[in-house]
């Protein structure tokens, strides 16, 4: 279903002081078609040369043979799926992994059943999709036992350095010190990808489950959403110096249920928002921190810039980006998985 895209700014008398968060209103865009049993997780793919054509991808978590990554264009309706999987957590997307000598675009969710990663490369124009996984999946969280050895969130690292790229992976449940594992993604002789495992890092509450990770590419860093207790903030660089040290852990206080979905809205000038998700039934709201923190404290995040919230339905995986995408995102967008109707909304990113 397609909405007439507008943007509502309620500013109360609160939200004129300083340091009050604006509360933002959203009406959708475009609604997507909806999966066939359980909506969880979506990635935007930018189209390299016309972001018109940019896509929308999301999993159906649901165990084999209904699980399934569906691909979405910006009307909102099914370009093409990939079934057969075997409940398809969180997926991300990357840019330039070199494969064979050539430098593909490629997409990465964790199945769950089976413990694994699936690769899949992106063609250039996004008419299609094809599973490169080395061995028709990648192992992760090997010698673990039960739910700790389930990956559940993945966010793809880019290191600006060398351009080498890693995935980083949270599972169903797990010990307090070294939740998350970290995994360089590379090209192997037969033209697929492999996983090398390079570091367990990252804090965990115990309180709920850690799903949502993002990446910030440009800056560095990755965030991870620890449901009941705040958001946890490392160096996604595994060879950093201070690799080892948790920078932040803020988002502690405001939230009426779980912390979920996460993204980065980044733009070029090193600015941006964090954005994660208050997982409310009927309508979920998005809570956005500075990413560049505050003037000469880049990791204190603690100040809430603004609240949105637009009628999706106990959200869980959410996506932004700041490219332009057409007309009706010409700030970027938001994409919120939307659990009662089964499907995703696709919001443009207010200014504020």
């Amino acid at each position: 279903m397609t909405f007439q895209g507008k943007v509502i700014l309620i500013l109360a008398a609160a939200t004129l002081l300083p340091g009050a968060a604006a509360k933002i209103d959203l009406q959708p865009v475009v609604g997507t078609d909806p999966v066939s049993k359980d909506a969880d997780d979506p990635a935007i793919w930018v189209h390299p040369t016309d972001p018109g054509r940019s896509l929308v991808l999301g999993t159906d978590k649901s165990d084999a043979p209904n699980g399934a990554l569906y691909v979405f264009g910006l009307d909102g309706k099914v370009r093409f799926k990939i079934s057969g999987l075997d409940r398809p957590n969180n997926v991300d997307v990357e840019y330039g992994l070199t494969v064979a000598g050539r430098r593909i675009d490629i997409a990465v969710l964790s199945e769950r059943n089976k413990k694994q990663l699936r690769v899949f490369r992106i063609e250039p124009d996004g008419s299609a999709l094809s599973d490169i996984s080395s061995g028709g999946g990648l192992p992760v969280f090997t010698g673990q036992q039960g739910e700790r050895a389930a990956p559940m969130g993945i966010a793809l690292y880019r290191r600006p350095s060398d351009e080498a790229i890693f995935a980083i992976v949270s599972r169903k449940t797990g010990p307090l010190d070294g939740h998350l594992w970290q995994y360089r993604l590379e090209g192997d002789a037969a033209g697929k990808v492999k996983a090398t495992r390079v570091r367990e890092f990252g804090r965990f509450s115990g309180k709920g489950e850690i799903e949502a990770i993002a990446v910030d590419d440009a800056l560095g860093y990755v965030y991870y959403a620890d449901e009941g207790d705040g958001i946890r903030k490392w160096h996604a660089d595994p060879d950093h110096p201070d690799a080892g040290r948790e920078l932040a852990h803020f988002g502690r206080d405001g939230f009426k249920a779980d912390r979920e979905g996460i993204a980065i809205y980044a733009r070029p000038d090193g600015t941006g928002y964090i954005v994660c998700t208050d997982q409310l039934s009927g309508n979920s709201e998005y809570r956005l921190y500075r990413r560049e923190g505050e003037p000469g404290r880049p990791h204190d995040h603690s100040d809430v810039v603004a609240v949105m919230r637009g009628g999706a339905d106990s959200t869980d995986g959410i996506d932004v980006t700041s490219s332009a995408l057409g007309s009706r995102f010409p700030k970027g967008m938001l994409v919120a998985m939307n659990s009662g109707a089964r499907n995703f909304l696709l919001f443009s990113f207010p200014t504020f």
